[in-house]
Order: C-alpha cells, then structure tokens, then sequence
C-alpha cells in the first residue's frame, strides 16, 4: 500500500485516539479533534475508506479496519515516543513536545526512531536511576550554566 500522507496519518490517528474513550466516532469529533471544518473530514475519511482503513456508513459511525488499526497504532506509538524523548529526557515543554512530536512523527526514519526508543529504555532501566549527566545536562539547559559538580569535575582533572 502506498504511504499516507501526513495529513491522512493525523486523521487515522485521531480516530484511533478518540476510540481509546468513545465507543462512537463521527465526523465532528474529529474536526474538534483536529480543530479542522467537516468537510475537510468527509474528504479524508473517503479517501480511507478507499484504502480499507476505515469503515464508514454516510452520515453514520466511523471505525478502524483491522489495518487501519493497526497502521493507527504505529502512528500513535511513534508519537507517544517521540514526546516522551522530549518531554521526559531532554526537558521541553509539554505543549512543545505534542507539538513537535505531532511533526516530526510522520518524517523520523525507522533508524532513528529505534536508537530514540533504545536510548528512552536504557535511560529508563538504569539500575542507578535517572542518569546524573542527564539531571546536569537539564540543569544546564534550564540556567545556562553548568551545575557546580560539573566544575568541579573539569577542576580536578
């Protein structure tokens, strides 16, 4: 199957987002979902309809297919990743990090997106905790300045 578009992997997405707390999707949960006009979803939910995504009666529910779930869950995965190395790892703000990670979802290569989730796990599982040269490294970014063990480390040496 040819790739979706972003704008086409946002809409499957959402429907897959609002289907984790609503048995019933329409058209105009999607819009305020997306803050986008109806009609803008009427146009995308046929073109995934045609592509077997999704499933559609004319003024009716929408669901995911069994594909269209499951191309929906890779999609939010990515996200939810993405936003977690941001917002949890490297600091940035909440709304930044939906932001960017709404972005730069739909364009991170498979390599880079797999040392992403390599290097979350690690700095998730390490057995001394939350990495001191992240906490300095946040630190940093936050004051400009290096925290004080860090000069006293580049003094000693």
């Amino acid at each position: 199957m040819k790739k979706l578009t972003q704008s086409m992997e946002d809409y499957i997405e959402a429907i897959y987002v609002i289907s984790l707390t609503s048995k019933v999707i329409r058209v105009k949960e999607i819009a305020k979902f997306l803050n986008v006009k109806t009609p803008s979803v009427v146009d995308a939910v046929g073109k995934l309809t045609q592509r077997g995504l999704v499933i559609h009666e004319k003024y009716g529910y929408l669901e995911l297919t069994d594909k269209g779930c499951e191309l929906a869950k890779e999609v939010n995965d990515k996200h939810e990743k993405v936003y977690k190395f941001f917002n949890e790892v490297l600091g940035v703000s909440d709304s930044i990090s939906k932001k960017d990670a709404c972005n730069i979802e739909h364009y991170i290569s498979k390599e880079a997106m797999d040392r992403m989730i390599k290097f979350i796990k690690f700095v998730d599982t390490c057995p001394e905790g939350y990495p001191e040269w992240l906490k300095n490294f946040n630190y940093y970014a936050k004051h400009g300045k290096r925290p004080a063990v860090c000069h006293k480390r580049s003094v000693s040496k």
